[in-house]
Order: C-alpha cells, then sequence, then structure tokens
C-alpha cells in the first residue's frame, strides 16, 4: 500500500492575508504620518494606531502559520520583507520629520540589510534559528519607534531617547551574535566535511590493506 503524501499548504490563506495587509499599511501609515505637516496630534495617533495594528499582525500571522499549518515558501520571503518595510519607513519618516536621529535610522536598517544578506548566504548552510534576542530586538524596536510616532508630551522626550539607545544597542547585538552563529555553524560544517573526508580515506586505505593481505596469503 502506498502511502499519499499531504498536499502542501495553499499560499492563499489568513496567515499570508494578514502578512499581505501588513505591507499594505505601509503607505496608509506613511500618509498618516505626514498628514497636515506630520506635527497633527489626531494625524499622529491615526498613524501610530496603523502601526501597533500592523505590528499585532506581524505576531498573529506567524502563530496562525505554525498553529493551523500554513507555514509557505511564500509566507516565508513576504512576512520579513512585510517586517522590514513597516519599520524601515516608519524609521525614515521620523528622520525625516526632524525626530530620530538619521545615526539611529542609519545603523538599524544597515544591520537589518547586513542580517538579511548573511541569511541569503548562509542558505547553502542551513538556516540560522532565531534568537531570544532576536525576538526581544523586534520588541524594542516596536516600541521604540511607536512612542516617537504618538504624539507624546515633551516631558518624556528623555525617555524616548534612552528607549531609543536601548534599541540600538540591542539591534548592533543582536546583528553581531547572528553574524557569529553563521560563522561557527559554517565552520562547523567545513570542519565536519573535512573529518568525514578523512575518515573515509582512512577506511579505504585500511580495505586496500586487508585485499593486499588476503592476496599474499
Amino acid at each position: 500500500m502506498v502511502s499519499e503524501r499531504a498536499a502542501p499548504p495553499s499560499s492563499l490563506n489568513l496567515a499570508n492575508a494578514l502578512t499581505g495587509l501588513r505591507l499594505a499599511a505601509v503607505p496608509v501609515f506613511l500618509v498618516l504620518l505626514f498628514a497636515n505637516g506630520g506635527h497633527d496630534p489626531l494625524w499622529r495617533w491615526a498613524a501610530f494606531g496603523v502601526f501597533v495594528a500592523a505590528c499585532v499582525t506581524d505576531q498573529l500571522d506567524g502563530y496562525l502559520a505554525r498553529r493551523l499549518d500554513m507555514v509557505t515558501e511564500l509566507g516565508k520571503f513576504a512576512d520579513p520583507v512585510a517586517d522590514k518595510a513597516l519599520i524601515g519607513s516608519a524609521l525614515v519618516g521620523l528622520s525625516l520629520l526632524g525626530e530620530l536621529s538619521w545615526w539611529a535610522t542609519g545603523v538599524i536598517i544597515f544591520r537589518e540589510a547586513g542580517v538579511t544578506a548573511l541569511r541569503v548566504w548562509a542558505l547553502k548552510d542551513g538556516v540560522v534559528a532565531a534568537s531570544i534576542g532576536g525576538k526581544i530586538k523586534t520588541l524594542l524596536q516596536a516600541v521604540a519607534i511607536g512612542a516617537l510616532i504618538a504624539p507624546l508630551p515633551q516631558t518624556l522626550h528623555p525617555f524616548l531617547i534612552a528607549l531609543v539607545w536601548v534599541a540600538v544597542a540591542a539591534t548592533i547585538g543582536t546583528g553581531l551574535d547572528y553574524a557569529w552563529r553563521i560563522g561557527r555553524g559554517t565552520s562547523r560544517k567545513r570542519h565536519g566535511a573535512d573529518g568525514g573526508g578523512r575518515d573515509a580515506a582512512k577506511e579505504d586505505r585500511g580495505r586496500d590493506a586487508a585485499k593486499e593481505e588476503e592476496t599474499s596469503g
């Protein structure tokens, strides 16, 4: 009896739909952020609401994909694209409005681009699992950016700047950790392959020696 292989999940599912909504929310968010000069409290609260809703879909689509077996190749590609589009647009938008230093925006975007490049390069050696530090980094970024988007009182400005520093530090730290783990995994695989080759050569020499002894005997 031949067992039937389960069909892969369809790309047209709820998890991917939420990812698509998050990507579509990016231009809406930017319009609200820059509406009426970018400093109107009402529009800023609206932009904050869209940003928070988009961040919620980021958690929800991943949960649904794993829970309901909706993981697809499209989802694996689109989910990080949507995340980076949302975070990147918010960072650049806040910097253009003069409410976030360009150095912070540059560091975070450079880190995300670097990690993406490393992830693509490392695909040949297998996927490097996400760390708890990476998840904390994402949360800190979302909280810091959300706090800057919301029209909060100026008395909270020092707290917001400190929050940005913490998010940037986590961004740099987790980026270095990711690069180290990729390097360690690649090195282990290379050494494992070399060791396997040496073991195989030793086995071949042993078999040849045994054959010579049998022939001479």
